[in-house]
């Protein structure tokens, strides 16, 4: 017994030694390979090089030196994948497998991949199958989702994303090779390649429907409506997700993008993303390894569309997530499914990147119809901005095909310009939803809807018209281009003499632009104001200067305001509390059996019930170090017609006089603990987990419930009764001091959990260790 408790206290140390993770291992360069870009890329892929000026023969193009692979390969436990780009190839392996690794003499470094890949899915509604239009028709009903991003003038014009190559990055795609939403792709042979990253072969037809839903936004047609605006586009799909990996989907989507750079794609579209769970806010600056893929594939000519996350309610992430980061990704955002309204989704991240950087850059609807995988006919609606993202793709196709000759970066800029709000742009819908007017219509001027009127101490905006409804939005811009607070506004039976009124002072050195039905005004103060603004400025932060994001300004106050966001730097603040920030609570409820070793005689069931609290502090998103303080109630139950050895230890005499029948134990324990997460994930994202910790405690009351035989002469009787009676007896050797051990294993919110507690007894003649209890149950924490 010694031996074991030995082992269990410094098993707290030692795991974290010997677990396995996910590494890349960087090799120093790729001697004595060769390569044949002609043999190796599709026609398409080098088509699209030489139209970009990418260099075929790019030394990152070349493939890995065989045997330094072999090598890492021999010493880690497994390979999970190689990349050409990166020139590295991704293992599992240990702490001493890596250290053994890194003193190769071709390796220039091992790191750990830190992150989770993420649907980008919020929620989605119940599915049903299409009814046809009683409408005769020769083409199917656009949906507001692509009506939105004004689809039906490519249409008109017949553009549909041919010749565009897309490739589709997800969790599964059931159903597609059936689904009557891809029927037009099945029919005309436009699904060129798939692949199944995770089982390293080519079916993709099932897993995760996710990408059942996100390809039909670029392509599907489901009856009479048209889900999305490629449906002349040919796909590769690709697997790179699954339910329980926590590092490999990075190495999946690297391999992904450079398969889907080798079979020439136009256009990515990922839904996917890694954010909360593995990283850090400050990490979301462009420089995963992720994010540098996305960078590469623009510089070879792909357009990356990612979808932006999530995460807008979540405290403790304040920003998008990656691979949208990166500085030539378009991340894409979501606004409410609605024609007579501009809204941003309240789940959408906002930006901008940890580094200051304009994100997201466009926007779309993130809720939206999508086929759906209850049927072949099914469809449903889903949301997310996972969602926003393909709508963005296959926009994108249709744009391209318009312009056939512009390189990936030149579209990238050419859809941001194409948005609806552009020039103006604010961290929660970029410059809005692209047009496709931009790509089939000649550039019209713009029809100024308002003017800036200035007075001595502020800066009025004027409706040029009257209108039921208006959504008015404008931001402070800082001389480098980022944004001091951005805000949007909904107004309601507006006259040109109404106004919004913005305090001069309140701008200092900002810019103040405002957009409102397109169209867009800046105003920055004279030199002269400023100057003035500040000698006056203790006499004018004495005055009341609000802006219209708390108050509106109207002679006749005669209109309603609402404010949809209201945003400023301190909405950048992530906070340091939450599942996946820097600090973590959980209040916890046990329900176990606690049975006794070494006790004869105990009953099968003995209940225990925990109640507690844990702090935790994280070190790294996968280890944290908690405390935790609890209260606790065990029943140990006996036979009643036993003599028990604890009868014997509590000092009873015979079962003839006494004898126990339960043992209740009332305990105040405190905790130290270690909690190693290897999944994220779960509906409080606490994800799946293992705790190992030591605990020592106090028996403030333990009771004793006897049995107690009593003789009883009746009066009208010549013989006597034995009957029983049971007492409450509180023990005069108490077991006061308890120390143990405890495990639990978890995912989210429900867990089991193990303890082995060991008593101490307390006499005259010293304290001696009493009979260890070992129990296990199950646990939910909140």
């Amino acid at each position: 017994m010694k031996k074991l408790v030995i082992y269990l206290m410094f098993a707290m140390a030692l795991v974290p030694s010997f677990g396995q993770s996910c590494y890349w291992v960087f090799f120093t360069d790729k001697q004595g390979t060769t390569f044949d870009p002609y043999s190796y890329f599709d026609a398409k892929a080098i088509e699209r090089y030489q139209k970009n000026g990418a260099d075929l023969y790019d030394i990152s193009n070349y493939p890995l030196n065989s045997d330094y692979v072999g090598q890492v390969d021999a010493l880690a436990t497994e390979e999970v994948g190689c990349s050409r780009w990166l020139n590295a190839v991704a293992v599992m392996a240990t702490h001493d497998q890596v250290v053994r690794i890194e003193q190769l003499p071709f390796v220039i470094r091992v790191q750990r991949i830190g992150g989770d890949m993420q649907l980008a899915a919020y929620s989605s509604n119940s599915a049903s199958d299409y009814s046809e239009s009683s409408e005769p028709s020769d083409l199917p009903k656009l949906t507001d989702q692509v009506v939105r991003m004004q689809g039906n003038l490519f249409r008109d014009k017949g553009i549909d994303g041919k010749g565009m190559r897309i490739a589709v990055f997800d969790g599964g795609f059931p159903r597609v090779n059936t689904h009557a939403a891809f029927k037009h792709l099945r029919d005309n042979h436009r699904i060129l390649d798939t692949w199944n990253f995770p089982n390293k072969k080519a079916d993709v037809y099932g897993w995760n429907s996710h990408g059942l839903s996100t390809l039909s936004c670029i392509t599907g047609i489901v009856g009479n409506q048209q889900l999305g605006l490629a449906t002349g586009a040919e796909f590769l799909l690709y697997r790179t997700e699954v339910e329980l990996e926590p590092f490999k989907e990075e190495v999946w989507w690297m391999q992904a993008v450079e398969r889907a750079d080798k079979h020439g794609a136009n256009i990515i579209s990922s839904s996917l993303g890694y954010g909360k769970e593995r990283y850090w806010t400050k990490d979301m600056d462009g420089k995963s390894y992720v994010a540098k893929a996305g960078n590469m594939a623009a510089k070879k000519g792909i357009l990356v569309c990612c979808s932006a996350g999530n995460e807008a309610d979540t405290k403790e992430w304040k920003t998008i997530v990656t691979p949208s980061d990166a500085d030539s990704v378009l991340c894409v955002g979501g606004i409410e499914m609605r024609l007579d309204r501009y809204r941003h989704i309240s789940f959408s991240s906002y930006g901008p990147s940890a580094d200051g950087r304009l994100k997201p850059n466009v926007s779309a609807f993130g809720h939206v119809y999508a086929a759906a995988n209850s049927g072949d006919k099914a469809v449903s609606t889903v949301y997310g901005t996972s969602f926003s993202c393909p709508l963005t793709a296959g926009f994108a196709a249709c744009a391209w095909q318009t312009m056939p000759d512009k390189t990936a970066m030149e579209m990238f800029d050419l859809i941001q310009k194409s948005a609806d709000l552009y020039p103006y742009y604010d961290y929660a819908l970029g410059y809005g939803v692209p047009q496709a007017s931009y790509f089939v219509d000649k550039p019209r001027a713009i029809k100024p809807t308002f003017v800036l009127r200035e007075t001595k101490d502020s800066v009025e905006v004027h409706l040029l018209e009257p209108t039921e409804f208006a959504t008015i939005f404008y931001n402070k811009q800082r001389p480098d281009g980022t944004l001091v607070k951005y805000s949007s506004i909904d107004l309601k039976n507006v006259h040109p003499q109404d106004c919004l009124q913005f305090y001069k002072g309140s701008l200092d050195s900002c810019r103040l632009n405002v957009c409102y039905n397109g169209f867009t005004l800046s105003y920055r103060l004279s030199d002269k104001d400023w100057q003035r603004m500040r000698l006056e400025r203790a006499e004018f932060v004495a005055k009341p200067h609000p802006d219209p994001s708390t108050v509106g300004f109207t002679p006749d106050n005669n209109y309603t305001m609402t404010t949809q966001y209201n945003r400023d730097d301190s909405d950048l603040v992530p906070s340091n509390w939450g599942s996946n920030a820097k600090y973590d609570a959980d209040f916890y409820l046990q329900y176990g059996d606690r049975l006794p070793f070494g006790v004869s005689g105990v009953k099968a069931w003995s209940p225990s019930f925990h109640m507690g609290y844990r702090l935790l502090r994280a070190f790294g998103k996968a280890y944290r170090l908690g405390m935790g303080l609890e209260w606790n109630e065990s029943f140990i139950n006996y036979p009643e017609d036993q003599y028990n050895t604890i009868d014997q230890v509590i000092g009873l005499p015979t079962a003839a006089t006494y004898d126990l029948k339960r043992l209740t134990q009332h305990q105040l324990a405190l905790e130290i603990f270690q909690r190693i997460r290897f999944v994220p994930g779960g509906l409080m994202s606490k994800g799946v987990n293992w705790d190992l910790g030591a605990f020592v405690g106090w028996n403030f009351a333990n009771n004793y419930l006897l049995k107690q035989s009593v003789a009883n002469t009746s009066r009208y009787s010549a013989y006597s009764e034995v009957t029983t009676e049971y007492k409450v007896l509180h023990s005069v050797n108490d077991y006061r001091f308890v120390w143990g051990i405890t495990t639990r294993f978890s995912y989210d919110i429900v867990g089991l959990y193990g303890r082995f507690t060991m008593p101490m007894t307390f006499t005259k003649d010293g304290c001696t260790a009493a009979i260890p209890m070992f129990e296990a149950g199950i646990e939910l924490a909140f």
